[in-house]
């Protein structure tokens, strides 16, 4: 329908739309609603979302405002403000260029290849033919390539590739899929792929060069959207064991991508919600269950995962990918393109000289990455995903806050030190940034503190307090605090395992007006609010207070952090805690224990008995290490936080099922339920002493901790008259338990919270250090 023209003077409407409304063919979408309805006007971006100028009848633009409220499919509408005006002469509806405005708009994550443009790569004499670089409205990079707002081509890493007459005239087409896709591009003007070997640069058949090296067992580096990948045949033992000397990374497990679900249900064994998963528009890593070998198809290599049951696997999410895994044919091992412990390199001079002694190529081009994205990892857990680690095609997707927190005034949170991740709360929502890694690597502060000042640059955060940790040593808390002093800003301490629980809380819209919530909280340490290390907690908590109810009884960690890297030293400390050293001595003479032979026992006893750097703990953690020491699947020392107690669920998992629990006690203390360990070692013993296969024993563990965790918070969600707990700490990343616990109080009529989008880990503490830090402020001002 073709719109007549508007009279000088004609009655209108400016209507203003908030949200996530730029990179997502948002103004194309508005155009063509306008086309149908036979609606006049204008609509454009501006810093602060899209404005729209339309005039029409009443009932047309009724309907108009309807449909914008849905959006396009990746469009998250938060906002429409509509207010009367004057149309100045105009003939149709048009996209105007854009304006200024206050930056408060989300901006989208980068989406994977949608099924068009994986069609039009591979039709012959498309003029996108095998075009690495093709992308539409739908898909294609976002956040990793803006420079600011509004969301236009200037404001992006292809500001420097101008656009043919084809692509212009597919751009300005509003039948057209690409129709305002700022980062299109065609062989004729876009991005060009290089393959660099030997210190030779070849552009033809680039493509098919990395293709070689990958089929003779090599290694190449690869430019993908947020940074750089290692890829290798996973289907290649000695390629994997070549990469792992090459990158110093003995143990920790390696992703794998695959082109496409039949690819997929050939090497593993996902489940439904799982393939919905890797086909998220995220396209994160997500954890599978392997297939051994089927009559002569090759398996994956062992060595993706040493001790795992589950290997993490993506699917392709760039056209690159997608061409390259095709053409090889088999599954590629996909993972940060760095040294073990430095950060992903993100440009063509950083990959040359931080790989030099890893990669055997280099598949590179020429569109600059604006900022580093590690690929998001996603599992399922009790019917549904959940986050583990927030990066690439998450970030920066903001949250909305409980009606509480709608107002509430600006807020940056700084998080921990492992994990790191920042947020910036404020105009009712809340902007966790993307994993960061850990802050005791100098390389990582250096690029937490560049990102801090691009994320509150582009979204032009402007905080009235800032929250941290509060443990006075924590890199992040001493950041925190020159931040407040430079500012003349409030700093609000928040304490670890509150923050946790609130973190849940906010993603499952628990109001601040309402009661309190019964919390488990399962991590490896945090700071107390005795000033001990806690990480097995049981909590009262709302937004303003946290009362321990009940927890873990607390065990030496001798040796501090060494504790956390060497489980032997916490086998030692709970068998001591449980038998006495005595105890513990006969019990290894009736019955080895490897995880002991030749270590300094005397020497670690003394220092327990000196209180010399043997804090207690009542670290969840640190008894999965235990435990996992005492069943021979943990090294003697770990190569990546967590190893021990991903061996240990493993383990658990492979187990026949039945209902054998190992036994926790539970006694009063101070007003406080403590879960004793000492009747669940003494058992574990026995089962041992029995020749009971370590599987069902790891089973029997896992089941124990989850009956002792639960039944302590019914009883506290009963003597206070609550009826929801939430679930947190970075112990609640394995499935396993979780499941566990879900199970054991659903079966109890109570509401259960598991995180979902923000991680259970330190990864999520920065959302419940702002909404905390919110509401203390609003209540103090």
């Amino acid at each position: 329908m073709s719109a007549p023209s508007a009279g000088v003077g004609e009655e209108a409407e400016l209507i203003r739309v908030s949200g996530v409304v730029q990179g997502v063919g948002f103004r194309p979408f508005v155009w063509r609603v306008a086309h149908r309805l036979g609606l006049r006007g204008s609509v454009r971006n501006r810093g602060d979302g899209v404005e729209i100028v339309v005039a029409g009848p009443a009932a047309a633009r009724a309907i108009f405002v309807q449909e914008i409220r849905q959006g396009p499919e990746r469009a998250v509408v938060r906002d429409v403000a509509r207010q009367r005006t004057i149309l100045p002469e105009a003939t149709g509806f048009v996209i105007a260029d854009s304006a200024p405005g206050e930056i408060s708009t989300g901006i989208v994550a980068d989406l994977a290849t949608c099924p068009a443009c994986r069609v039009e790569i591979r039709t012959p004499g498309a003029r996108r033919a095998g075009y690495v670089f093709t992308n539409c409205t739908d898909c294609g990079p976002r956040f990793s390539i803006v420079t600011g707002l509004p969301y236009d081509r200037p404001h992006t890493t292809m500001a420097g590739f101008s656009m043919c007459t084809a692509c212009r005239a597919e751009y300005d087409d509003p039948a057209n899929r690409r129709f305002h896709a700022q980062p299109i591009a065609c062989p004729t003007c876009g991005p060009r792929l290089r393959f660099v070997v030997a210190g030779e640069e070849r552009a033809e058949g680039a493509l098919d060069a990395a293709v070689t090296v990958l089929l003779m067992g090599g290694i190449i580096a690869l430019k993908g959207i947020g940074g750089y990948h290692l890829a290798c045949l996973a289907t290649s033992d000695e390629a994997v064991r070549t990469l792992r000397t090459r990158k110093a990374r003995p143990a920790k497990p390696l992703a794998v991508m695959m082109g496409n679900a039949a690819m997929v249900t050939d090497f593993c064994t996902p489940t439904e919600m799982e393939l919905a998963l890797l086909h998220d528009p995220a396209a994160p890593v997500v954890p599978l269950g392997l297939r051994g070998k089927m009559g002569g198809k090759p398996a994956l290599s062992a060595g993706l995962a040493p001790g795992l049951d589950r290997v993490g696997v993506m699917l392709a999410y760039t056209p690159l990918h997608d061409l390259l895994l095709e053409r090889v044919g088999l599954p590629l091992v996909m993972t940060s393109g760095n040294r073990s412990g430095c950060l992903q390199v993100i440009d063509e001079a950083g990959a040359y000289r931080d790989l030099a002694d890893i990669a055997d190529g280099w598949l590179v081009h020429d569109r600059p990455i604006a900022r580093r994205l590690d690929d998001s990892v996603m599992a399922v857990c009790a019917g549904a995903g959940r986050v583990i680690r927030r990066g690439r095609g998450l970030a920066p997707a903001s949250l909305p806050l409980p009606p509480g927190l709608a107002h509430a005034p600006a807020v940056l949170a700084l998080g921990a030190d492992l994990k790191s991740a920042f947020c910036l709360l404020g105009n009712g929502r809340a902007l966790l940034s993307a994993h960061m890694g850990n802050l005791d690597d100098p390389g990582v502060q250096e690029e937490f503190l560049a990102a801090l000042a691009d994320y509150r640059a582009l979204f032009a955060h402007h905080a009235a307090v800032i929250a941290v940790d509060a443990h006075p040593d924590y890199h992040s808390h001493a950041l925190g605090r020159t931040l407040a002093r430079e500012g003349e800003l409030p700093l609000l301490p928040v304490w670890h395992h509150h923050a946790h629980i609130a973190a849940c809380m906010v993603e499952h819209g628990v109001e601040v007006t309402s009661g309190p919530v019964v919390g488990i909280a399962l991590d490896g340490v945090g700071l107390g609010q005795d000033g001990t290390a806690w990480g097995g907690e049981i909590l009262l908590c709302d937004y303003r207070d946290c009362q321990r109810v009940g927890g873990l009884a607390p065990v030496a960690m001798p040796g501090g952090d060494a504790a956390s890297r060497e489980p032997w030293r916490m086998l030692l400390a709970h068998l001591d805690a449980a038998l006495g050293p005595e105890g513990t001595d006969e019990a290894r003479r009736h019955h080895p224990l490897p995880a002991l032979e030749g270590r300094p026992v005397a020497v670690i006893r003394a220092m327990i008995r000196a209180g010399m750097n043997a804090p207690c703990g009542s670290s969840a953690g640190r008894l999965f290490d235990a435990m996992a020491a005492l069943l021979e699947v943990a090294p003697a020392r770990l190569s990546y936080e967590g190893e021990a107690a991903m061996r240990l669920e493993a383990l658990a998992r492979q187990a026949p099922a039945d209902e054998a629990a190992l036994p926790f006690g539970l006694r009063d203390e101070a007003g406080r339920v403590l879960i004793d360990p000492a009747p669940m070692w003494r058992a574990a013993l026995r089962t041992r002493t029995a020749g009971t296969p370590s599987g069902p024993v790891a089973a029997a563990f896992h089941r124990g901790l989850a009956t002792a965790c639960a039944t302590v918070a019914i009883q506290a969600a009963r003597h206070a008259g609550v009826d929801t707990v939430v679930l947190s700490g970075g112990v609640m990343h394995n499935v396993l338990l979780a499941e566990m616990l879900v199970a054991r109080l659903r079966a109890a009529d109570l509401r259960v919270l598991l995180p979902r989008l923000a991680p259970a880990g330190d990864g999520g503490l920065a959302l419940g250090q702002a909404a905390i830090a919110a509401v203390r402020y609003m209540e103090s001002t």
